[in-house]
């Protein structure tokens, strides 16, 4: 098992590193994950004071020496980086008999199993949880799948998963990777759940490891949820004289209008922020329900196309009206 050299320091700060809780210091991780939603996963829980060491394959053989076999080393080595701080990156081929045992050292000391992999993958690599959990019966494993259930053997990532729920509009890419993102969340919460169950780290559980799967399709499908519920449901989507959901365009105080210069994105939903909102643009305001009626959307639209970006910002600090100004 030969040690990867180390990823340079990012200069980004990490999000994770908000919070100076550690609920899970003293839970030793072992990553199997390659890509976005497993290092990302493994990044919160460093976060929050796991011990975090990563298995990878080695990088392919026409790449550079030091290469990190994670593909993400290579597309995007600052990501990579920003992963990866305070991970022990180790590198094996569990393929061979030599990375078998290099695994199975690491797992001897391991409290949570971070996979994702399909379940045939993890049944030819020796890591089918019956099997695992006769091995190691006080590991817990967290396996990231792309669907759950008799979906798992699909392949997919972050663009179809949302495309499945709903959540692709027109021909253009989502501006994130959601599900992605979605689902390391999903998955950090799921090592929480292992080690209050098993009682590692500073919580009290029982000892007994536990199999937990995180499905990016279901990540997805819970960020869909507002869509789903009608709330951010598009103007027409119901035909012509469908305004859309209260946040997906029928309320006139949660829109992106033009304004003289840019665009402004106004979240006025309260009654006392639409209401002073309506103020600002001389709009008549009889209740919530005004909101909605067509004479006040065109009337805060108008008011928008007379204002530049400075003059909204100053608006928004002087009113207290939630608004962000964008070229």
């Amino acid at each position: 098992m030969n040690p990867v050299k180390p990823p340079p320091k990012s200069s980004a700060k990490s999000p994770a590193k908000a919070t100076t809780l550690s609920p899970l210091k003293g839970v030793r991780i072992l990553s199997l994950a390659l890509n976005l939603p497993g290092p990302a996963a493994l990044m919160r829980c460093h976060a929050m004071g796991a011990t975090c060491v990563k298995l990878e394959p080695p990088a392919p053989k026409d790449m550079p020496p030091g290469t990190p076999g994670d593909p993400m080393g290579y597309y995007n080595k600052s990501t990579y980086a920003q992963l990866h701080q305070g991970v022990r990156v180790l590198s094996a081929d569990l393929k061979t008999e030599a990375g078998q045992k290099a695994l199975h050292r690491e797992l001897a000391k391991t409290d949570v199993l971070l996979t994702s992999f399909r379940p045939s993958a993890l049944v030819k690599l020796g890591l089918e949880w019956k099997a695992l959990h006769k091995r190691y019966p006080a590991l817990s494993q967290v396996a990231i799948v792309g669907s759950p259930g008799a979906r798992a053997e699909e392949p997919g990532h972050d663009l179809t998963y949302l495309a499945d729920n709903g959540l692709i509009d027109g021909l253009a890419l989502p501006p994130t990777l959601y599900a992605d993102m979605g689902g390391s969340l999903m998955a950090s919460e799921a090592v929480l759940k292992a080690a209050l169950l098993t009682g590692k780290g500073k919580v009290k559980g029982k000892g007994k490891g536990v199999f937990i799967e995180v499905a990016l399709a279901d990540a997805a499908a819970y960020l869909a949820l507002p869509r789903t519920w009608g709330l951010t449901r598009p103007p027409g989507a119901n035909g012509a004289n469908d305004i859309g959901g209260s946040v997906g365009g029928g309320h006139a105080g949660y829109r992106v209008y033009p304004c003289k210069d840019g665009r402004v994105a106004v979240a006025a939903l309260e009654p006392h922020f639409a209401q002073a909102l309506c103020l600002a643009a001389g709009v008549a305001h009889a209740n919530m329900l005004s909101m909605f009626a067509p004479a006040t959307h065109a009337g805060i639209a108008k008011y928008f196309t007379k204002q530049t970006r400075q003059q909204l910002d100053l608006l928004a600090v002087d009113k207290d009206i939630p608004l962000h100004t964008l070229m």
